[in-house]
């Protein structure tokens, strides 16, 4: 009998047959979801010999639910994802004009999915514009809903804009908007709350995977109170909470200047070597610059929520592309999390039987390990990277590859589930 996936005390209860939500998404998403749902369904039946299985419910958003109900993201879907706890979703349609901003960020922050979550790692195989792209093996928590994507914007030439910088200029004396007739304007929210709720969660991550560091990546340099003030929180709470199972960077900088730069040293070794987690921070610029030259050095990134967009994607470029790159949008608290294909629709390729779903397969992995049913994530994730290995890949993969044999969506899924 399929149940609802329950929180009791913090911690996820999973039936062997629980209800999960999902949205097929639109252009490739059909044929994607397709391709991923009955991999998955084989691996589940393969680990676990018919004792678990999923019980698989549509749920409509997108270009779908507008034409079949003229809702791009009807109340039903959302209290759906509110009362099963998790789904999985493929691409969706951002609508043009007015009404909802992002169907994406909507859904984030009405169940309040605070932590963006997206690992990155490379299978031997896949083409990379890196000489060493087995050097990177990150995995970023994205602040998920402050920073400018709470959308707090208005448009230039519009009343409220000449309201907003009246209060600007006569009420806070700001006298640094150049052109204030033709400005839109906008606000970035980034509260302490929301800040340390992500570097906890990262940490943690940290400590569960024996990972050795984590980094706060910021722009604090210039935003010196939002992105600057993300930054301190981040080495505050880590002193606070974890103070003896971390060793900071801002420690390290205090003991420099009060015992000098060899004990500084000597301290940091003692603590990498003892196994605490070094917290580090590096500006944003920098930090894309050193994902290139010196990869090795980051495990665990914190960032908010532009910076964790531009991050996320070089990080994924540098390891074969977004095609192959999976995120989840979690609330640890809760227990709420969705599983997604973080590329687009590609409706130029939509029903032509090219579509990778790579991207979809491995969120998918995530989803399973979030439940604790790692064992499909393991038979999935091998049987993929035996394919790469190959040189077997839908086309935007194996025109890059040597002697790449080029699949079909509907050939890698039939290719991943005899590798299972």
């Amino acid at each position: 009998m399929s149940q609802k996936i329950t929180v009791v005390n913090g911690k996820l209860i999973v039936p062997n047959h629980p209800i999960i939500p999902f949205i097929e998404g639109d252009g490739v998403g059909p044929e994607i979801w397709q391709a991923a749902q009955t991999i998955f369904d084989h691996a589940i039946e393969k680990a676990y010999q018919g004792q678990r299985k999923v019980a698989w419910q549509e749920v409509l958003a997108g270009e779908k639910s507008f034409n079949a109900n003229g809702s791009w993201l009807p109340d039903e879907t959302m209290q759906a994802f509110k009362d099963y706890l998790i789904g999985i979703k493929g691409p969706l349609t951002t609508p043009v004009g007015g009404g909802i901003r992002s169907l994406n960020v909507a859904l984030r922050q009405e169940l309040d999915l605070y932590v963006c979550l997206r690992p990155v790692r490379w299978f031997n195989g896949v083409e990379s514009p890196l000489k060493m792209p087995e050097k990177v093996n990150m995995t970023i928590f994205r602040e998920n809903t402050e920073d400018i994507y709470a959308g707090i914007e208005w448009q230039q030439g519009t009343a409220e804009a000449q309201k907003f910088y009246q209060f600007l200029s006569q009420e806070m004396g700001v006298k640094k908007v150049r052109f204030p007739q033709t400005s839109a304007f906008g606000v970035k929210p980034v509260s302490i709350e929301g800040s340390e709720r992500l570097i906890r969660a990262a940490i943690n991550y940290a400590f569960d995977n024996k990972l050795p560091s984590l980094t706060l990546v910021h722009k604090g340099n210039i935003m010196k109170f939002t992105e600057g003030g993300f930054k301190q929180w981040g080495y505050e709470l880590a002193e606070r909470e974890f103070a003896d199972s971390v060793f900071t960077m801002q420690q390290f900088d205090k003991l420099k200047k009060q015992q000098g730069n060899e004990a500084a040293q000597t301290t940091l070794k003692h603590a990498k070597s003892s196994g605490k987690l070094i917290i580090k921070d590096v500006i944003c610029d920098a930090f894309l610059q050193n994902t290139l030259l010196k990869p090795e050095e980051y495990s665990v990134i914190a960032t908010l929520n532009l910076n964790g967009d531009y991050v996320s994607d070089q990080l994924a470029a540098m390891v074969g592309g977004i095609g192959i790159a999976p995120g989840a949008n979690i609330n640890y608290l809760t227990g709420h999390a969705i599983f997604e294909a973080t590329h687009g629709t590609a409706p130029d390729i939509a029903g032509e039987d090219m579509a990778n779903p790579s991207s979809l397969l491995l969120s998918g992995v995530m989803m399973f390990d979030y439940l604790g049913w790692t064992e499909v994530g393991q038979l999935i994730s091998r049987a993929m990277a035996q394919l790469f290995q190959q040189g077997s890949a839908t086309v935007d993969l194996a025109r890059f590859m040597s002697n790449g044999k080029i699949l079909t969506t509907k050939q890698f899924t039939q290719a991943i589930i005899r590798h299972l």
